[in-house]
C-alpha cells in the first residue's frame, strides 16, 4: 500500500479575510501594549502568547484536516468463482454449434469460462484467480453467499467478481445481501447464468424405502416414490433385481406432473445380506435417464419371536389365537392361563408355562405380550408384574396387545402402572362389554386402509372388499373414545357416541415399544369358509410389527434398534440399546459407546446416557450427514460385548441432479453489485467490460484537526499559560 500525507484548510475568501484582519487586529494590541510597557521582556512574552493563542484560533476556524491518502501498490484482482455443486452435473445444456437433442452438463457449459488460458488477455494488467465454490458445511449444499461475502478478504485488491453458476443455492447467506456488501466496496459481480429455467422431460426415482431385515420365507414390502415432469400420465413396467437373481415386476401408473407412491413384493428364500435395485424403464419423452434407479441393502434372517399370551378362560378367541401362533414356525410361543376351575395355574401342552414370568431377566425374553382377560388379583396379575410390563414396553420396545374380554378384568389394570399403556378410554358404566344377537362388521379408517397391520389382501381395494366380506362379531368392548396420539385403524360400522365412531382397532408407541387394543374377541370367526387364510396372516402381522423394531439387530446381551427406520440426512436418529449381563439380568450402570462409520470412511464416536438402570436401556442421538450405509459397532466396557450391525440414510440430498436452474438469483446479484449477467458464449464481451472497469478511488483517512479534542485542550492549555504569565509579571 502506498501511502501521502497532507495539511488542507477548508476556507473561503470571506474566512480568509477575516482571519488576517484578526490576526492584524491582535498583532497592533500586542505590539501596543509591549511598546507602552517600554519593551520590557516580560511583557514580550505575555503579548507572544497572546498572538499565539489567537493565531491557533483563526487557524481551526479554517478548519485544518490531516489527510492520509492510500492507494494499492498490487495489481487489480478478478476473481472467477464458479459452481462446483452437485447441480451442475445436471444435463440440459444446448451444446454448442448442435442442432439436434444433444445436451451437455452444466458443468461442461462453463469450462472456456474456468480455463486459465481464456483470460491471458488481461493477465497483462490484472490477476486472475480461478477458485470454484459451492459446497456448504457439509460439502453436500450449494453456498454461494458465504463466498462472494468472503471474497474482498481472500484476494487482494479485489476489483471485479466472475460468478459461473446455476443460480440454485440452499445453505449459506443470501448471495443478494453479498451482493449489496460488494457493492458498498465497489465490487461489480458478473454472472454467468447457466442451465435450463425449468425442467426437462424426466422421471425420477426418488426413494426406495425398504425395511431393514426381513424374514426368509415372507414376502417383504417395499416402497417407493416416483417424481415425473412428463405433461401426461402413462403406464410403465418396474423391475426390482436381488443380488441373489431374483427379479419381480410391476406395472405401475406414473402420473403426470406429480409424485407417483407404490410399493412392490419381494419374497426371499434363502437368508444372507442383500441389494435390491429398483429401476424405471426411460420414457420416450425423457431426456435424461441417470436418475431411474435405485439400490438398497436388506438382510434375510431367520426369524423367532417369543410370545406370551396370558388369558383367564379359555374363550373361542384365546384357543383360535394360541392355535395360529403355535402353528407359526416363526413364532416360540408361551401359554399362561388363569382358569378359575383348575387347581393350579397353566396348562396341558408344552407351550404353556406354570407362573408368569418372574423377574424383569424372565419376562424381558418376550418380544409380544398378549393381555386376553385378565387383571390384577388373587391367582391373576400382581401390580409387580405390572410394573415389569410397563418397563419392558418403554424401555425394551416390547409390544404389548390388550384384548379385553365380557367378563371386563382389564379394569383392574387401569389402578396399575399399565394405565398410561391403555390407547382408549373406557365407558365405567358398561364394564362388561355390549354384545348383540346379530354380527356387527369392521370399517377401515383412511388410516387402517394404508396399514400394513390390517392388510389381508395385495390391493387396497380388495383389500376393502375383504374386511366388508368379514364375519361380523357380537360383543365389543365398552370404549368411549381414542386417547390423543393414538392411531384408530378400525371403528364400528354402526355404533356411534358424541365423540364419532367407536374405534375398536387403535395402535400407539409408548416409549420404545408398541402397543394395540383389540375392542372384540370375534377375530376367529374370519376363519368360515376361507380356514386360516385371514385369520393367522393377521395375528402374524401383528406380532411381527410389534416386534420388528425390536429385533433389528440383536446379539447374545445386546440389543439395538434405532427410529425412524429410513433416516433422511441431517435427521436426527434415536439409538436405544439394550445391555444384560451374562446372566441374563439388565446392566444397571455400564459405559456403552457406538463407533459410527459413514460412507465416505468418517467415524464417529458417540456415547450412551442410561435411560432406565433397571432395563438395561442407554440412548443416544446421531444425525447423519451422509446418504448411504452407515455401519455401526455398539460395544461395552463392563461387558466386553460387542454388536455391529447398520443402516441405510435416504439421498435426499440438498444438491438433486435434475432440478430446474434459478437465473432470477443470478439477475439479482448482477443488478444489486452493478454487474452484469453475460451468456455463457460472450466471454469476450465480459472480458472487454471488466478491462474498462476504472481503477477504484484511493482510501482516504481524514483526521478534522479543528474539532479534536486535543485541539481543545491546547488551546485551554495556552489561555491558562497566559493568565499565569500576566499573574507571575505582575500585569494583573
Amino acid at each position: 500500500m502506498k501511502s501521502t500525507a497532507s495539511l488542507t484548510f477548508i476556507w473561503t475568501p470571506w474566512s480568509l479575510a477575516i482571519s488576517l484582519v484578526v490576526l492584524v487586529g491582535v498583532a497592533a494590541v500586542c505590539l501596543l501594549a509591549w511598546k507602552r510597557s517600554r519593551f520590557s521582556r516580560e511583557q514580550a512574552i505575555v503579548e507572544s502568547l497572546r498572538f499565539l493563542i489567537a493565531a491557533v484560533v483563526v487557524a481551526l476556524l479554517n478548519q485544518p484536516e490531516w489527510v492520509e491518502e492510500y492507494r494499492p501498490d498490487e495489481r487489480p484482482t478478478i476473481a472467477v468463482l464458479y459452481d462446483n455443486s452437485a447441480s451442475m452435473t445436471t444435463r440440459d445444456v444446448q451444446e454448442e454449434g448442435s442442432t439436434g437433442p444433444g445436451l451437455v452438463t452444466r458443468q461442461d457449459a462453463i469450462k472456456h469460462i474456468i480455463d486459465p488460458s481464456s483470460w491471458d488477455s488481461l493477465r497483462a494488467t490484472m490477476s486472475i484467480a480461478i477458485e470454484p465454490i459451492g459446497g456448504g458445511k457439509h460439502e453436500e449444499g450449494s453456498n454461494l453467499g458465504e463466498p462472494l461475502h468472503d471474497a474482498p478478504k481472500r484476494f487482494d485488491n479485489l476489483r471485479a467478481i466472475v460468478l459461473a453458476s446455476d443460480g440454485d443455492w440452499n445453505e449459506g447467506p443470501s448471495p443478494a445481501d453479498a451482493a449489496s456488501s460488494l457493492r458498498t466496496k465497489g465490487i461489480p459481480i458478473f454472472t454467468v447464468a447457466v442451465g435450463s429455467a425449468s425442467r426437462l422431460p424426466d422421471i425420477e426415482l426418488l426413494s426406495l424405502d425398504g425395511p431393514t431385515f426381513g424374514v426368509r420365507g415372507k414376502s417383504v414390502r417395499i416402497p417407493f416414490s416416483i417424481e415425473s415432469t412428463l405433461p401426461r400420465e402413462y403406464v410403465t413396467t418396474v423391475t426390482m433385481k436381488s443380488t441373489s437373481g431374483d427379479e419381480v415386476s410391476k406395472e405401475v401408473r406414473i402420473r403426470p406432473m406429480g409424485r407417483t407412491n407404490d410399493w412392490i413384493l419381494w419374497k426371499p428364500t434363502e437368508n444372507g445380506d442383500y441389494t435390491l435395485s429398483l429401476e424405471v424403464p426411460k420414457n420416450s419423452d425423457e431426456l435424461l435417464a441417470d436418475n431411474n434407479k435405485l439400490s438398497m441393502p436388506i438382510a434375510i434372517r431367520e426369524e423367532k419371536l417369543r410370545v406370551l399370551i396370558v388369558e383367564s378362560l379359555p374363550r373361542w378367541e384365546y384357543r383360535y389365537l394360541r392355535n395360529a401362533l403355535s402353528r407359526d414356525p416363526g413364532v416360540e410361543l408361551s401359554c399362561l392361563l388363569f382358569h378359575p376351575g383348575l387347581n393350579k395355574t397353566g396348562g396341558g401342552t408344552k407351550d404353556y408355562i406354570k407362573s408368569f414370568p418372574k423377574g424383569l431377566d424372565e419376562l424381558g425374553k418376550y418380544d409380544v405380550v398378549f393381555l386376553g382377560d385378565v387383571g390384577v388379583g388373587p391367582d391373576q396379575l400382581t401390580v409387580e408384574d405390572c410394573r415389569l410390563l410397563r418397563g419392558i414396553v418403554e424401555f425394551q420396545a416390547s409390544g404389548l396387545v390388550f384384548m379385553p374380554g365380557w367378563q371386563g378384568n382389564e379394569r383392574t389394570l387401569l389402578d396399575t402402572e399399565l394405565a398410561d399403556l391403555f390407547p382408549v378410554v373406557l365407558d365405567d358404566a358398561q364394564t362388561s362389554g355390549w354384545g348383540s344377537r346379530t354380527p356387527s362388521q369392521f370399517e377401515l379408517t383412511e388410516l387402517g386402509r394404508r396399514s400394513l397391520l390390517t392388510k389381508l389382501a395385495d390391493t387396497q381395494e380388495e383389500n376393502i372388499d375383504v374386511w366388508q366380506a368379514l364375519p361380523g362379531f357380537q360383543w365389543y368392548a365398552p370404549v368411549v373414545r381414542a386417547k390423543a396420539g393414538t392411531d384408530v385403524l378400525c371403528v364400528h360400522k354402526e355404533v356411534t357416541n358424541s365423540f364419532g365412531r367407536l374405534p375398536l382397532l387403535v395402535t400407539r408407541t409408548f416409549g420404545a415399544g408398541k402397543i394395540l387394543f383389540m375392542g372384540t374377541d370375534g377375530a376367529w370367526r374370519w376363519r368360515k369358509g376361507v380356514e386360516d387364510k385371514y385369520h393367522y396372516r393377521f395375528w402374524g402381522q401383528v406380532v411381527r410389527w410389534m416386534a420388528y423394531q425390536r429385533n433389528m439387530a440383536k446379539g447374545e446381551t445386546m440389543r439395538l434398534y434405532y427410529s425412524p427406520e429410513q433416516p433422511q440426512t441431517r435427521q436426527s436418529v434415536s439409538l436405544n440399546a439394550n445391555v444384560m449381563e451374562r446372566t441374563g439380568e439388565p446392566l444397571a450402570k455400564g459405559d456403552v459407546t457406538a463407533q459410527i462409520k459413514a460412507p465416505s470412511g468418517k467415524i464417529e464416536t458417540i456415547r450412551f446416557l442410561s435411560s432406565g438402570d433397571e432395563w438395561g436401556a442407554f440412548t443416544s442421538h446421531y444425525v447423519p450427514q451422509e446418504p448411504g450405509q452407515h455401519k455401526i459397532n455398539l460395544s461395552c466396557r463392563q461387558t466386553g460385548a460387542t454388536l455391529e450391525t447398520s443402516f441405510t440414510v435416504q439421498g435426499s440430498v440438498l444438491e438433486k441432479v435434475g432440478k430446474a436452474a434459478r437465473p432470477e438469483v443470478l439477475e439479482e446479484i448482477a443488478r444489486v453489485s452493478r454487474g452484469n449477467v453475460v451468456a455463457p458464449d460472450r466471454l469476450a464481451q465480459m472480458i472487454e467490460a471488466l478491462a474498462a472497469i476504472p481503477d477504484p478511488p484511493p482510501v482516504i483517512r481524514r483526521l478534522q484537526i479543528w474539532s479534536h479534542p486535543i485541539s481543545a485542550a491546547i488551546i485551554i492549555l495556552l489561555l491558562g499559560t497566559f493568565w499565569v504569565a500576566r499573574k507571575a509579571y505582575g500585569l494583573i
